[in-house]
């Protein structure tokens, strides 16, 4: 691996950890090759570490134009213009929103912030047949399953193949479609209605993530003395950060940067 680094830990979960602390990533942006799963030995005789090679996962690189062209090419020739224009009018909007999304702090509010209006079953029918089309546009068979959970909100959970494609980079796309599905929803009825989107748990283990990023960063900054900064992150998930280190005696964390680069800093308090 160009550009790699060698880690060694007591596990491979642990080298990984520590690979995301030296690398300033989130486990969703590291890259890494086993080579030396370890061993615990017997009574402590024959221990050996695991150790990783990693780097950071490159940014994506558009196609070149003749690879560009071989896809597209079956897809004008069978597909009617209009849905052609369609799937891309709805590409943009989504990719526009992303920038709207880092903009505002509001995009999942946080738990009691907002007095939540019950939803209605017009405003549920309204966000599933937007999902339904957005996604038809998109070329994407996806099942919804819907409820108001325990926090009031509108929750979608969508599931189906391919599902990366619908998280994006960083979750970015998922966020995107959930700001828009969120004004659907506050378009039909007065009040403030929340609308959750989320797919194969993505919402959960992303927020487990920056948790235990958070923490093992506090520990780096706490034996360094040294500030690290954290990669650029939405509104919602610089709040995981700054929540999960409040309690902390040693370090505080700020955020830095304008939108959409804006990052969490961590530092050691004086």
């Amino acid at each position: 691996m160009n550009g790699s680094i060698r880690v060694s830990a007591k596990t491979v979960d642990d080298a990984i950890t520590e690979a995301m602390i030296q690398l300033g990533v989130t486990s969703d942006r590291l890259e890494y090759e086993v080579i030396e799963k370890g061993s615990s030995g017997f009574l402590g005789i024959g221990i050996k570490q695991a150790v990783i090679e990693a780097k950071r996962k490159p940014e994506p690189v558009a196609d070149g134009p003749e690879i560009q062209k071989k896809e597209e090419k079956p897809e004008i020739k069978h597909e009617p213009v209009k849905e052609i224009k369609k799937k891309e009018k709805v590409k943009k909007e989504i990719k526009g929103e992303n920038d709207q999304l880092a903009k505002s702090s509001s995009v999942i509010p946080a738990k009691h912030d907002t007095e939540l209006a019950v939803v209605k079953d017009e405003t549920k029918k309204a966000v599933e047949s937007f999902l339904g089309d957005t996604l038809k546009a998109m070329g994407m068979t996806v099942e919804l399953k819907s409820e108001v959970d325990s926090d009031g909100a509108f929750s979608v959970e969508m599931s189906g193949e391919n599902m990366g494609i619908l998280i994006g980079k960083r979750g970015q796309t998922l966020d995107a479609l959930q700001y828009l599905a969120n004004r659907v929803a506050n378009k039909n009825q007065e009040g403030y209605v929340r609308v959750k989107l989320d797919t194969e748990n993505y919402r959960s283990r992303r927020e487990e993530t920056l948790k235990n990023l958070a923490k093992n960063i506090a520990y780096k900054v706490k034996r360094s003395r040294r500030p690290v900064s954290l990669e650029p992150m939405n509104p919602y998930e610089r709040r995981i950060i700054h929540a999960a280190l409040q309690c902390d005696p040693y370090v505080t964390t700020h955020s830095e940067g304008e939108e959409p680069y804006r990052k969490v800093v961590i530092t050691l308090k004086k």
